[in-house]
């Protein structure tokens, strides 16, 4: 139940909210340019943007074009960021969520 009052109060945000549909821009440009690039299915490509966002990189997929490793690159450097400062804030704000609900309690 804290789970879904959190999600809630973060989406309530205006803040947290951005951060959210930025992550979200971000992930589906590398899902449109790698569809474009390297002509995988629109599936693979937010697979593959997915997967190297959130620094778990199994290695199935690797772009072949130069375009493609030269975005990849860019896009690391730009995405891992913002994918990784909203997990954190995610977990920052169900933490802060949790704790206020145990003081309740108590």
């Amino acid at each position: 139940m804290i789970f879904i009052r959190t999600i809630k109060a973060f989406l309530d945000d205006k803040e947290y909210r951005d951060l959210l549909l930025t992550s979200i821009a971000i992930l589906i440009i590398g899902t449109f340019v790698y569809h474009e690039l390297e002509g995988w299915s629109y599936l693979d490509a937010f697979y593959f943007s997915f997967i190297t966002l959130t620094t778990i990189g199994f290695g199935d997929f690797a772009p072949q074009t130069d375009a493609g490793k030269l975005f990849t690159i860019l896009y690391i450097i730009i995405g891992v960021g913002i994918i990784l400062s909203f997990v954190n804030t995610l977990y920052l704000h169900y933490n802060q969520s949790r704790r206020r609900g145990k003081k309740k309690k108590d």
